[in-house]
């Protein structure tokens, strides 16, 4: 069932394992990550950046196909269709589209005017019983055109910003999207316990979790990260599978060609790494 994702993300806090955003980008991804959710039995966020719900042809037809698909695969796991690094009219059009979550990315303004900006967006969206992110401190890499050094957020903002009601809070700890780079130096687990004391407990959200070691992963989980956005590593799987199939000749046997017969692979290695992460990095399986 569509729900917000307070009580999912809640319940990891209280239970040490994460929430996995998984972010989707077409059809194929919404249907290998409900089908790997549903198969063990974890609780997800689908994560939709504003550059991939411009080309699902908008935020409306986005919770059309996640509603539409969810029905037809029955799925009974929780599920949260969630605004990634939204924008403020980003968030406004989520909630208007009917998305059940959103994240406020004010991390780009100064300090008092992601607060202000940010307390807005919280009293709209609670209004309607949707759940809301908001960040403290940029994320390293690239997402949807905003770059950022991944320096580490100030416990002061973040337990500022933790305040206003927050449900959770992503907080730079030296998390980067993309691919992480050879001389990366690693998440800093005192950030990690600064900014959680300061928020008093708050669920945090780890950014840019493709690519992280597993054990730093797992550590962050037992130091209060309770959501862990994914998609990169999804979109080398279903990139790897695609390249396989069309390097062995595939696409050139019979009707091979068929998009469905040519995205079939990639959209089942999404699924099959799914389910791996749900129980080998998050914790989350058979917790919905």
């Amino acid at each position: 069932m569509l729900v917000s994702a307070t009580e999912m993300i809640n319940k990891a806090h209280e239970g040490h394992y994460a929430i996995p955003q998984y972010n989707i980008n077409n059809m194929e991804w919404i249907i290998a990550i409900l089908k790997g959710c549903q198969a063990t039995n974890s609780p997800v966020i689908l994560g939709v950046s504003e550059g991939a719900g411009k080309y699902m042809q908008g935020y409306k037809n986005v919770v059309g196909m996640v509603k539409n698909i969810h029905d037809k695969l029955g799925i009974t796991v929780p599920v949260a269709i969630h605004l990634d690094h939204g924008s403020y009219q980003g968030a406004l059009d989520c909630i208007e589209a009917g998305f059940t979550s959103v994240m406020f990315d004010g991390s780009h303004f100064d300090f008092e005017e992601n607060v202000a900006k940010s307390k807005e967006i919280i009293a709209l969206a609670h209004s309607k019983g949707i759940s809301v992110e908001c960040e403290v401190g940029g994320i390293g890499g690239e997402e949807d055109g905003v770059v950022s050094n991944g320096e580490l957020a100030d416990p002061e903002e973040c337990g500022a910003v933790a305040a206003l009601g927050v449900d959770f809070l992503a907080a730079g700890i030296g998390n980067i999207h993309g691919k992480y780079p050879a001389n990366w130096a690693g998440l800093s687990f005192d950030q990690l316990e600064k900014i959680q004391a300061s928020t008093n407990g708050k669920p945090l959200v780890l950014h840019g979790g493709s690519g992280i070691p597993a054990e730093q992963v797992k550590k962050a989980i037992s130091l209060g990260v309770s959501k862990v956005n994914v998609n990169t590593e999804l979109q080398l799987e279903f990139a790897a599978a695609t390249r396989k199939y069309i390097e062995e000749g595939k696409d050139q046997a019979g009707k091979g060609y068929d998009p469905r017969k040519l995205l079939k692979p990639g959209t089942d290695a999404i699924q099959a790494k799914v389910e791996d992460m749900n129980k080998n990095y998050f914790g989350c399986a058979d917790k919905a």
